[in-house]
């Protein structure tokens, strides 16, 4: 005999997750249950909360277990110094700290949110680096299962949700953005974005300005967290098309008066994001002002063309869609090329899957998946130079979450259609989601130390010079000066215009009785950093100050004088650049 369930529930879901308009719901499901809109739930039946809280629970433990081990790192040295340990502004949690992290500059960036993260941290567990690990870790833990809990809500579809967050938590890619202290910024500002992102469905289904003000205050504190949530507002217009379906909606549906998500026109939807796009706005102008500020625009030593950039932007996108898909050789630092072949097939894969995802008019999660990746990817693909690499693992964190919603979806509907056995599907899951995490467990383990995590960078890139001279910094601070030295050989044969390698050399040299090379040396970090306007003021003055002492082992007491007069010229230039960093 039927179950009250199957005579009550008259449904099936389109290639959306949404009932067909001739479809109904006749009876009121229990207030433990949840019946999910592709009819399903997770095997045919409605959803129990116990189950929600489950697999949510999951997530939990999967996402705990595999990044434990990172509680047993130390700060790197790459930005945690400046940022945490070097810091003197977080040292103190009162009046005046919070006055600087809203009037600074600081490290080329304007990120009071996390300035403000970083102290309650050091108020709470001083310097100890496994208890600073441990606030990443649990951030991207509550990241995790805010994307679940949003995506179920937004879709009722668990299983589709609990793949997409299961993804997220697991894929190596996100590795540096948990791993790295310094990346706060990247899980803060992810939290605070998917808070708006649920707010903004509690806004779409009963718009009031109070519920709206509640979105923009979400979306203000991502922005004060790291700027790359910048794109929200666009986000949100990719979320009224799907799934809220506010955008485009058939007619049955506008004018349904029992919808949950009432339709609106597209053009009310784009004015609707004016307020949101003011804070974009100034979040770029202060983004802008403050890498200008810190020197990193264009990068320290070298800036590239705009044509250069857009190549390689190009390129980035395919290398960041290839290691969603395969994520082999990831790195800490990826080099950026001067030239570029075969950019054009790049060009034509990316515009084929943008022709297809747009002519899927019936799976519009395709489209919204496809344009949240390339979309919230713009601020950090290059095209505007900031530093001098050409991608990075972390600036995949937020666009990659597009990509796992489309693959989900899509694949999901495939097996529907074509009827696939279910164990089969849940077998080749729970496969690919224990293949991702032992490549994140394997990941995590170079973060144990610097020379680790710049060894693998080096071994897993080509050309990397900027690798190798860290690499060398870091076998020096272990005492393996020798050691050290190889790498900064190799840095400076394979980028001539980097001057930390000479200046490692020279320190060498100088240490070993060779002062005529280490002059050599410090002359050629001197004549490549003439151009500086004080991002490189403390290089330069410890360099003409170790020039001096070397001229003075040679006899040449002139030299030695007017390299200290030029120290004490660097010194107050350094000065006059730190000053200058608020707004």
């Amino acid at each position: 005999m039927p179950s009250q369930h199957s005579q009550t529930w008259r449904a099936s879901a389109d290639a959306d997750g949404l009932p067909h308009k001739d479809e109904v719901m006749s009876v009121r499901l229990p207030e433990h249950e949840v019946q999910s809109q592709h009819g399903a739930g997770l095997f045919g039946q409605p959803v129990r909360r116990g189950v929600l809280l489950g697999l949510g629970l999951l997530l939990v433990v999967a996402t705990l277990a595999v990044y434990f081990p990172v509680n047993q790192y130390p700060f790197i040295s790459l930005n945690d110094g400046e940022y945490v340990t070097h810091n003197v502004h977080i040292t103190q949690l009162n009046w005046e700290m919070l006055q600087w992290s809203l009037t600074s500059y600081y490290a080329a960036n304007w990120h009071p949110l996390t300035w403000l993260a970083h102290a309650v941290d050091v108020q709470l567990f001083s310097l100890n680096p496994g208890l600073h690990h441990d606030s990443n870790l649990l951030l991207h833990v509550m990241n995790t299962v805010l994307l679940f809990w949003i995506l179920w809500r937004a879709t009722a579809s668990v299983g589709r949700s609990f793949m997409v967050a299961a993804l997220f938590a697991l894929h190596p890619m996100n590795v540096e953005s948990v791993a790295w202290i310094a990346e706060r910024k990247n899980l803060l500002s992810m939290f605070f974005l998917l808070l708006a992102l649920g707010a903004y469905r509690w806004y779409a289904s009963n718009p009031r300005l109070g519920r709206y003000l509640v979105v923009a205050a979400l979306f203000a504190l991502g922005l004060m967290s790291k700027p790359q949530v910048i794109t929200l507002p666009f986000v949100l217009l990719l979320w009224d098309y799907w799934p809220l379906r506010r955008m485009f909606a058939g007619k049955d549906q506008s004018q349904a008066s029992d919808a949950i998500i009432p339709a609106k026109s597209f053009s009310w939807l784009v004015l609707e994001k004016l307020p949101l796009l003011v804070f974009s706005a100034v979040s770029a102008f202060l983004t802008v002002a403050a890498q200008q500020a810190g020197g990193a625009m264009g990068g320290v030593q070298r800036s590239y063309s705009f044509a250069v950039r857009a190549e390689n932007a190009i390129v980035a996108y395919t290398q960041y869609l290839g290691k969603a898909v395969w994520p082999t050789h990831l790195a800490f630092f990826y080099p950026h090329a001067s030239r570029f072949r075969h950019v054009w097939l790049e060009s034509l894969l990316l515009l084929a899957i943008t022709v297809l995802t747009v002519a899927s008019t019936n799976r519009r999660y395709l489209a919204v998946g496809w344009f949240w990746f390339l979309g919230t990817l713009v601020p950090m693909i290059g095209l505007l130079q900031v530093g001098g690499q050409a991608m990075a693992d972390r600036y995949a964190y937020l666009p990659f979450v597009g990509l796992f919603i489309a693959l989900c979806w899509g694949v999901a509907d495939w097996v529907e259609q074509w009827r696939v056995s279910g164990i089969l599907v849940a077998g080749a899951s729970v496969a690919i989601l224990l293949l991702l995490a032992f490549a994140t467990h394997r990941q995590l383990n170079y973060w144990s130390s610097d020379v680790a995590l710049w060894s693998h960078t080096v071994e897993v890139t080509k050309d990397n010079s900027g690798a190798e001279n860290v690499l060398g910094e870091a076998l020096q601070k272990e005492g393996r000066a020798d050691d050290a030295m190889l790498h900064f050989r190799s840095a400076a044969a394979m980028d001539p215009l980097l001057p930390y390698p000479y200046y490692h050399i020279g320190v060498y040299e100088q240490q070993h009785g060779n002062p005529q090379g280490a002059i050599e040396r410090f002359r050629k970090v001197i004549d490549l950093t003439q151009s500086d306007r004080g991002v490189l003021a403390v290089l330069r003055a410890d360099t003409l100050v170790r020039m001096s002492n070397a001229y003075e082992a040679v006899g040449d007491e002139a030299d030695a004088a007017k390299c200290l007069n030029l120290a004490a010229q660097e010194r107050r230039k350094q000065q006059t650049f730190a000053a200058s960093g608020s707004p």
